[in-house]
């Protein structure tokens, strides 16, 4: 007999088996996943924008910039008629330019770091599998995060911050990667990622308001320790869940499917569009975060609490944006590029009107427009990629998702130092006036994405069945997906299926190859062999070399 807990009276082995039991169940196992990749998403983007209120004040607190040795020289001398212009030896704009700059840079180095990153961890994490990656991206943040809690000077901070950059691509891709895995079905997958980019939007925007209030009254080491904390513990949640599906991968003897290339899926014109969008989505955050506390310093004279408190309110419309986006999908599941263009405009819009703003409540208007259309571009793209790499490539989303990281990179990797530049020569106005430009021009290029999903669900998709029919004992090479023009049949698939059994299975009432079709079907060709009733057919994949004529259908590749 082993340990009682107390109150509940129950021993302790005996509690550990019923977890281990509830974490084989497929179901369970899969929900828990969910919950654990949540936790690092949030974790990874709240250490991102936790440092927002906090490191350009800190770092102005310990005279990062000041030019110490010129003021030693003056500081004893009694030159009382000095005094009005004693300023003019260090004009503000330069000293506040200097600022931008150097913000910007450790704002961007994490980004920068983790664009050189992701191309290798997403091809380990398709080799690898999704666990051990994701366990080793949250051991590297936990960290960082250590370094940020102690560190005092800005190398110090610097390096931090690009280390956060590495543990992020495994953490964020592989966490991303195995959603995509676990939620094979379209609806599925993209309710567990809107629920994900929930979390995401929670951490970036709970964190200002977070790291400001709690540098202000608990110290700078306080926000970095907890974050720290919350990095070892899902760490081991992922590290037993993930420990009996490890074993039983260990089992078999089935050789894994090998991902596609990363450098051949970014040739793909779609994930290639998908990128570009995620790049435009995510500049206006990017451009905004590392330049806007000193701007609303310097203009309204707001504290750092007021500074932190502006994004919270952007969590509402983001979650709101995510929500609207998913039923959207599930009614018009052919929608993401308009969806995700409506988003880019409305970036667009509210970035034009921040620099209007006069006052602390008005700031907080555009960022919650901006938020919103955020959650819209990026809950109709995230399940697109995984559901272009299904249709068009092999069903491994390391890679992939690497990509979308990728883009996320880019933007928070020039985005900072671009924008520190701009604001110190032409100013914040001029600033947003450009990401309103760029991101309006770059919606019209979504409207290529229109003809990706060109056929309608099956009925039992959203049932957890797999939806795609292959053709059988088809020969290794290139593959197109093609949609039929509306084949229908009149008999019962039941009877048709009742008579090729008593018939040995030969299959006369599907599409055979010598071009029979079931009665009242259309003509079709003859290289669809074993697929099923034409009532049923959506979309099959064939050889296109075999292809003689196909008129009767349509390509989307």
């Amino acid at each position: 007999m082993g340990w009682l807990i107390p109150i509940i009276n129950v021993d302790i082995g005996e509690l550990w088996q019923r977890l281990k039991d509830k974490v084989h169940e497929p179901d369970k196992q899969r929900r828990l996943v969910l919950v654990i990749v949540c936790i690092a998403l949030l974790l990874d983007n709240m250490l991102y924008m936790v440092i927002v209120p906090i490191i350009p004040v800190f770092l102005r607190s310990i005279n990062a910039w000041q030019p110490e040795p010129i003021e030693d020289d003056f500081q004893d001398l009694n030159l009382t008629h000095l005094n009005l212009t004693k300023h003019h030896l260090f004009p503000l704009a330069t000293f506040n330019g200097e600022e931008d700059a150097s913000v910007g840079i450790l704002f961007a180095s994490k980004a920068i770091v983790q664009l050189m990153v992701n191309p290798l961890s997403g091809t380990l994490i398709d080799r690898m599998g999704y666990d051990r990656p994701m366990i080793l991206g949250l051991f590297i943040l936990f960290l960082s995060t250590g370094i940020f809690a102690f560190g005092t000077t800005y190398f110090v901070l610097f390096f931090a911050r690009s280390l956060q950059g590495v543990g992020s691509a495994f953490a964020d891709t592989a966490g991303l990667a195995m959603i995509a895995d676990r939620y094979k079905e379209e609806h599925a997958r993209s309710k567990a990622q809107g629920i994900a980019l929930a979390f995401i939007s929670f951490g970036c925007l709970f964190a200002p308001p977070f790291g400001g209030v709690l540098y202000e009254f608990a110290g700078k080491a306080v926000p970095f320790l907890l974050l720290s904390l919350l990095a070892l513990v899902d760490g081991g949640m992922l590290y037993l869940v993930m420990q009996p599906q490890r074993k039983e991968r260990q089992s078999l003897s089935e050789e894994v499917p090998k991902g596609t290339p990363i450098y051949k899926l970014i040739m793909d014109p779609y994930i290639l569009v998908c990128a570009g969008a995620l790049v435009m989505a995510n500049v206006s955050l990017a451009f905004l975060e590392p330049t806007i506390a000193l701007w609303m310093k310097g203009k309204m004279n707001a504290s750092e609490w007021e500074i932190g408190m502006v994004w919270l309110p952007a969590f509402f419309p983001h979650v709101a944006g995510v929500y609207l986006t998913v039923k959207l999908l599930q009614k018009y599941p052919n929608t993401q590029w308009m969806i995700c263009a409506v988003g880019l405009v409305v970036e667009a819009i509210s970035c034009l009107i921040i620099p209007f703003c006069t006052n602390y409540g008005a700031v907080i208007v555009p960022i919650m427009v901006n938020c919103f259309g955020i959650a819209l571009v990026d809950t109709a793209i995230l399940p697109l990629l995984g559901y272009i790499v299904d249709i068009r490539h092999t069903s491994v989303y390391g890679s992939v998702y690497a990509i979308a990281d990728i883009s996320y990179s880019l933007a928070y990797a020039f985005g900072p130092i671009v924008a520190g530049g701009i604001v110190a020569s032409i100013g914040f106005t001029w600033l947003n006036i450009g990401i309103f430009l760029a991101t309006l021009l770059y919606a019209p290029l979504l409207f290529t994405l229109r003809n990706v999903k060109r056929y309608d669900q099956f009925e039992n998709e959203e049932d957890g069945e797999d939806a795609v029919i292959q053709v059988s004992n088809t020969p290794g090479g290139n593959y197109k997906t093609y949609m039929m023009n509306n084949l229908t049949g009149s008999t019962p698939k039941d009877e048709l299926a009742k008579e090729d059994m008593a018939n040995g299975g030969a299959g006369q009432h599907t599409l055979l190859g010598n071009g029979m079709t079931n009665e009242g079907a259309a003509p079709v060709n003859p290289f669809y062999q074993n697929a099923t009733t034409a009532q049923n057919v959506k979309h099959i994949r064939y050889d296109r070399d075999s292809v003689e004529d196909d008129s009767d259908f349509q390509s989307f590749r």
